[in-house]
């Protein structure tokens, strides 16, 4: 049996739900770095999660959730994501605020509240970084990250990573400040080993490529997969590989 969840525990499952949906191991050292606790923390915190029945600790060290700690999170995430929909879409909110804001709002709103918001939009299949409301089905097709994208190639964007959502906030105001939104069309011009050069309705602007693998792209119609391109020893050197993108 699960113990009363709290805040705390909230913010726990969260974490653990959104970094194993990045296809990273859930490890102490990395709920620390994402939850920006000491390690002694953790540790203490995750004991009793497991104690209460939230997760589970392989001997490994490597965290799950449980049956009911993955429900639970699930929940959180949905409510979350949908309220983000919500701010952006009918209040004008931009996608820094909005992630602030919903975790504001979230504990403040009630389920039945939050079941009338998402029928109000229509129910969403995503929230406005393109991660997927829990339920329900991508509206796109196999991902890549934007630094693996070959020079050459037009590609619309899809995702933004959850560690950009959660650790590089900055990121997300930079996007909006250069009109890069879910949808956006970007044409890779040039790539070295530190910066894209990318083009935008005909504008061309710079993105560090440490930023560009938070950012989930799907390739445009009609063009030759960069699966394709890379088999033919044409994509350019100096991107790094592909991360694994958000499984649901």
């Amino acid at each position: 049996m699960t113990g009363h969840h709290t805040s705390t525990t909230d913010k726990y499952l969260e974490a653990i739900y959104c970094i194993a949906h990045e296809g990273e191991a859930v490890r102490p050292g990395r709920l620390a770095e994402w939850l920006s606790v000491s390690a002694p923390t953790v540790s203490d915190a995750l004991q009793r999660l497991r104690r209460d029945g939230w997760i589970d600790i392989a001997p490994d060290r490597s965290v799950t959730l449980s049956e009911c700690g993955d429900a639970t999170a699930t929940s959180l995430i949905r409510r979350h994501r949908i309220l983000e929909r919500w701010l952006t879409d009918v209040l004008g909110f931009d996608w820094a605020s909005a992630d602030v804001e919903a975790d504001r709002l979230s504990s403040a709103v009630s389920d039945v509240v939050v079941d009338h918001l998402d029928a109000s939009m229509g129910a969403p299949l995503t929230c406005p970084h393109g991660n997927v409301i829990p339920g329900r089905l991508a509206p796109y097709g196999e991902l890549l990250a934007l630094a693996d994208a070959p020079v050459g190639v037009t590609v619309t964007v899809r995702r933004i990573s959850e560690v950009a959502e959660h650790e590089a906030p900055a990121l997300l105001t930079e996007l909006a400040r250069v009109c890069i939104g879910e949808g956006s069309l970007l044409t890779v011009l040039h790539a070295s080993a530190n910066l894209l050069t990318l083009e935008l309705a005909g504008r061309p602007f710079d993105l560090p490529v440490v930023s560009a693998r938070l950012i989930w792209v799907e390739v445009a119609t009609g063009q030759r997969s960069p699966r394709a391109i890379g088999d033919s020893n044409e994509r350019p050197s100096g991107i790094g590989s592909s991360v694994t993108p958000e499984r649901v």
